[in-house]
């Protein structure tokens, strides 16, 4: 059923004639009557009761029926449109993202406080986990977009946001706390601390200890960076977290070494589906992030 031909018959009865609302609308008398008249056929009933000229029209029994559907039928409609607009216009939402644990804090606060500022109406809705859960969260369409670690698989849409080189963070009466470099290489044997299940660095330094040909010993587990430094300042072993994360959780009982190579680099990026389109406010989340990028910390 053509929306307009209902918006016209409403404007004939608004008017009381046909020539008042051809001329209001604005529209030619005929296309105003063939429309009406189309409308009549589709629906199998008569509309209006047509006068004299100058008498004007009045609504038959079905046309009161339809008039008032009509009038609902627009109505929803209009508001239709209307939360449309509103979700273009970003003044109403919501932004479902999925950020790591670690790292956040340093990488993403400033933006999501950026975003509310400029999008209040706005809901973020904020899911914290391991990047391999997000990742999976992103692919069931529980959440829209997450930050994750590079590589991804080709099954997700990515745009970079930042790199950070890999610090060995050892205590520092260690003998490595007095180089300033290492390779993953010389680490065979050496008890490493590593972050709960979930998150994707722990799979890279696996991966980087294996590529040099030796199994990473895993000495004891944290959610939680502070502890896990402090349970290395207290000699249980060494961690690998990226250069800002460890110089934010500095411990005066840590040293940090730079891991030498680019295959430990903590490369982070946004992630999406390829096959959905983002809403208004991912997509505007995605533009701040571009427009703005995280810094890296100084080096050293």
């Amino acid at each position: 059923m053509d929306l307009r031909a209902l918006r016209y018959f409403v404007e004939i009865v608004r008017y009381g004639s046909f020539g008042k609302a051809a001329a209001g609308i604005p529209l030619s008398q005929p296309a105003l009557s063939k429309s009406i008249h189309l409308l009549e056929e589709e629906l199998g009933v008569s509309l209006l009761e047509r006068g004299r000229r100058g008498v004007g029209v009045k609504t038959t029994a079905a046309g009161e029926i339809v008039l008032r559907h009509a009038r609902t039928m627009l109505q929803e409609r209009d508001s239709l449109v209307a939360e449309l607009d509103a979700l273009r216009g970003l003044k109403q939402g919501k932004l479902r993202i999925g950020l790591p644990p670690l790292g956040s804090a340093e990488v993403f606060a400033h933006l999501i406080a950026d975003y509310r500022e400029r999008y209040p109406a706005i809901e973020v809705q904020l899911r914290e986990e391991g990047s391999e859960g997000l990742e999976q969260a992103v692919r069931s369409g529980e959440i829209e977009i997450a930050a994750t670690l590079l590589p991804v698989r080709p099954d997700l849409n990515t745009q970079f946001v930042m790199k950070e080189p890999m610090m060995l963070a050892v205590p520092r009466h260690h003998p490595l706390a007095r180089r300033r470099r290492v390779r993953i290489a010389e680490l065979n044997g050496v008890p490493f601390i590593v972050l709960e299940g979930g998150f994707v660095l722990n799979r890279m330094v696996r991966d980087a200890c294996a590529a040099s040909g030796f199994a990473l010993l895993e000495a004891a587990r944290s959610a939680q960076p502070d502890f896990a430094l402090a349970l290395v300042a207290a000699g249980a072993g060494v961690m690998c977290l990226p250069r800002l994360v460890a110089e934010r959780h500095a411990n005066h009982g840590v040293r940090l070494v730079q891991i030498e190579g680019s295959a430990l680099d903590w490369r982070v990026a946004l992630v999406w589906r390829k096959d959905v389109e983002l809403s208004y406010a991912a997509a505007a989340w995605l533009e701040l992030i571009q427009a703005s990028p995280p810094k890296a910390s100084v080096p050293q």
